[in-house]
């Protein structure tokens, strides 16, 4: 067929076909609004597929395997090995053999229009769209345009690095074997459990870190992880940089490191290299220059949001009618009635890279979306109301799936008093009947965050094994504003680990 130009209007316009990207969709059809989705790669995402899933389907079994090796009449009974074939096929289960059939039948059935192409803005409202059918598509929006198109890994300046074929994280999620010896850069979340990971397979695995590891939580939390790392054979180099990367002849690669102590220079070598040094908003290729949007200093671009997601600050654009409720204050309507219209959500955001998080974003952008178009909503909505993603400022769960686990939420005790809260906190080890019956040795550790002038909690943060079973709790507390007199009366089943709640209240004096 010759390809065409078509043109088409909808009441939104989704730019990207993720977990968020759906969420939005799904929340203004059910609105009442029409929605289309533009998608160039697989519907569902990278959480579906390169990231959130196939890296748990990865860490799942060997902290299954490790936990029956710690309780006694459990470790007689097994192997003390993982079956990495077996592994690598439940992952690929899991991610559907990165086949999107399913995801794109949710869609049919909800109604969201999808178009397979890389779509941008052209003008305001406006989007065109590189079909991967051939033909081109010119969109109206009667309503919105939403991004969601997630991050991308950002690659650091390493000296050689930008020529070799490394992996980042979604090729160490796809990978159809395992490495004899694997190299990871960067000690955050994703290194940190694939590392674990393929240590687990049997990689020989070297991670090195510029600073600490897991530096986002407290350090008592994260020397947990360390200790499990490297009970599994991991090689930590914190606090250590990467000078340079080259590939050798033998198609193996060669880093060299330095910790900074005037011996300290020495080489990595590993049949694979696997690069995660974290991401930024996917912004580029959208058209948001033509909107007047400029990156600065070189850095990714970045837009600001406020609480409903709607795009702040759109810069005036001579000759343009660029209406974002000029002017752009918190969502209100402009002297011509205009409706604001560009939206950003989840990682494209660039205020929490979890994808629980930009869905739950994106439900909030939804109704909001459908709200204003009905004439529901004018100006900023109300904290903590349907419209408005005010968890994403003070109540911001996270799991590192690593074994032992990291769990926490809201501020920590620096991040609060930064805020200028007057706060204290509370901690110790778990070491409450629950733990002892779960495993044989035992080791976590948990901390409570008190705002002390009202007495509530402004976050928590557990380690130790399954600890991410105790977040929702604490996510609850965070957000309900739970006052510490009535958490108190939360009484904890026996024998449980969540008994860790009682000890810490009593040691904070209740």
């Amino acid at each position: 067929m010759t390809p065409a130009t078509l043109q088409r209007e909808f009441d939104v316009i989704v730019i990207g076909a993720g977990a968020v990207g759906e969420n939005v969709a799904d929340r203004v059809v059910q609105g009442g609004l029409t929605a289309v989705l533009i998608e160039a790669e697989l519907v569902g995402g990278e959480c579906s597929y390169w990231a959130c899933m196939p890296s748990k389907a990865l860490l799942r079994p060997g902290t299954a395997l490790h936990g029956a090796q710690s309780v006694p009449g459990a470790v007689e009974a097994i192997t003390l090995t993982l079956d990495a074939a077996a592994v690598l096929k439940r992952r690929d289960y899991f991610t559907a053999n990165w086949q999107d059939d399913s995801q794109v039948k949710w869609l049919e059935d909800a109604g969201i229009e999808l178009i397979r192409g890389h779509g941008w803005i052209t003008a305001p409202r406006t989007v065109e769209v590189a079909g991967l059918d051939g033909n081109t598509y010119e969109l109206k929006a009667r309503h919105a345009v939403v991004l969601a198109t997630g991050s991308r890994p950002t690659t650091p300046p390493i000296d050689g690095l930008a020529n070799l074929q490394v992996w980042g994280t979604r090729e160490a999620t796809s990978a159809k074997e395992v490495p004899e010896r694997l190299a990871v850069i960067g000690g955050g979340v994703a290194g940190t459990e694939l590392a674990q990971a393929f240590a687990r397979l049997g990689s020989d695995v070297t991670l090195v870190a510029r600073s600490g590891l897991l530096g986002a939580f407290p350090a008592e939390a994260s020397r947990l992880v360390v200790a499990g790392l490297r009970a599994d054979g991991v090689a930590v180099r914190l606090n250590t940089s990467t000078e340079s990367a080259r590939e050798n002849d033998d198609g193996t690669f060669t880093l060299t490191v330095q910790d900074g102590t005037p011996d300290g220079r020495t080489t990595v070598t590993a049949d694979k290299v696997l690069v995660s040094t974290g991401r930024h908003p996917a912004l580029e290729g959208l058209g948001l220059e033509s909107l007047g949007f400029e990156a600065q200093d070189g850095q990714p671009l970045k837009l600001t949001t406020d609480s409903t997601g709607l795009v702040q600050d759109l810069p005036d654009v001579p000759g343009t009618p660029n209406v974002q409720g000029t002017p752009n204050v918190q969502g209100e309507q402009g002297p011509d009635g205009a409706e604001p219209w560009l939206y950003a959500v989840g990682d494209a955001a660039g205020r929490n890279f979890f994808t629980h998080q930009g869905k739950y974003e994106a439900r909030a952008t939804g109704d909001a979306i459908a709200a204003r178009a009905k004439g529901e909503l004018r100006g900023a909505p109300a904290a903590w109301s349907r419209y408005a993603q005010t968890a994403s400022e003070h109540a911001v769960p996270n799991v590192v799936f690593t074994d032992p686990e990291l769990a926490a939420v809201g501020r920590t005790v620096e991040q609060a008093r930064r805020d200028g809260y007057n706060v204290s906190s509370v901690e110790l080890p778990i070491e409450v009947s629950g733990s002892s019956l779960h495993s044989e040795h035992y080791e976590g550790w948990a901390q409570l965050v008190v705002d002390e002038d009202r007495r509530v909690l402004l976050g928590a943060t557990f380690a130790g094994p399954d600890v991410g079973e105790l977040l929702h709790a604490a996510t609850i507390a965070v957000v309900g504003e739970v006052p510490l007199e009535r958490l108190w009366h939360a009484v904890p089943s026996f024998p449980t680990v969540s008994e860790v709640w009682l000890r810490l209240l009593e040691k904070y004096g209740l």
